[in-house]
């Protein structure tokens, strides 16, 4: 598919929306489920943004504090591209209720919505689904998700390469969005600019190298450096989709499937 023609890169002003990271206890850490350590070496480059538009959709993210659930529908548009070859579409009012489901944003009250946390939509996400589900059903559930070490860079590229992408929270510096500019099309750390936190936002990792990532972000891709993410990346997951795992048979360390759902059942069962 050809990229499309260039879009001005937005400007985002805080507050952004992603809460602070969670301390669900039912929710697995990759490491304590693998009998042996995941092999230090991962392909020494993926991108799976090649052939996305170069706008995914803004997804209301510059209204509304929704950006934990919009990087979960920018990442189902890098599944199914890439599952399918052709790129899901993603109506505004879609995202808007699962915010309302997931985070308990109310339409009817005014201002941006109470925001996030990545794992509370991922929660939500196992236990009852997005609106639509593919294939029009009703919604559309992962079937499994983990937390991984957001320290360890060999292993967050083997999440990528095997999953497709890492959902990630991260710690927003003034120097990202600095108020009234658009957001850089690089994320570098500069230790003598103003790094004061601002907020919290959710993205997507869909590609790496040696020296960067790349980054689906208010509807744009753009480029982050290793270094940034190493400075204000705070949490990441890995989401095991249907439609990826049919196609591309991968699963968060190769785990077998049938662990990874046994892994899930304190989750589904808490607070029933």
């Amino acid at each position: 598919m050809p990229s499309a023609d260039p879009v001005p890169a937005p400007i985002i002003d805080p507050p952004l929306g992603r809460l602070p990271r969670a301390h669900n206890p039912h929710i697995p850490k990759l490491h304590n489920l693998l009998a042996d350590p995941i092999p230090p070496l991962a392909p020494e480059s993926i991108d799976y943004t090649i052939g996305l538009p170069a706008d995914l959709g803004m997804m209301l993210n510059n209204t509304l504090n929704d950006c934990s659930c919009a990087a979960f529908y920018h990442a189902r548009q890098v599944w199914t591209f890439n599952a399918t070859g052709k790129l899901l579409q993603i109506p505004d009012t879609h995202v808007k209720l699962l915010y309302q489901q997931a985070c308990g944003y109310d339409p009817t009250q005014p201002g941006p919505g109470p925001g996030g946390s990545c794992q509370l939509v991922l929660t939500h996400l196992l236990k009852h689904g997005a609106p639509p589900g593919l294939n029009r059903n009703a919604h559309e559930k992962i079937a499994a998700f983990v937390e991984v070490n957001h320290c360890d860079i060999p292993t967050i590229k083997h999440i990528i390469a095997d999953t497709g992408v890492c959902y990630v929270g991260l710690r927003v510096p003034q120097s990202l969005t600095p108020p009234g500019s658009p957001v850089p099309a690089v994320w570098d750390y500069n230790p003598s600019v103003n790094n004061m936190i601002v907020g919290g936002h959710a993205v997507i990792l869909a590609g790496y190298d040696d020296k960067t990532l790349r980054v689906i972000s208010w509807g744009q891709l753009y480029t982050m450096t290793w270094n940034f993410f190493l400075a204000f990346a705070d949490e990441a997951y890995a989401i095991v989709h249907r439609p990826w795992l049919d196609a591309k048979r991968n699963t968060p360390g190769r785990l077998p499937p049938e662990q990874l759902a046994a892994a899930m059942l304190p989750i589904l069962t808490a607070n029933r």
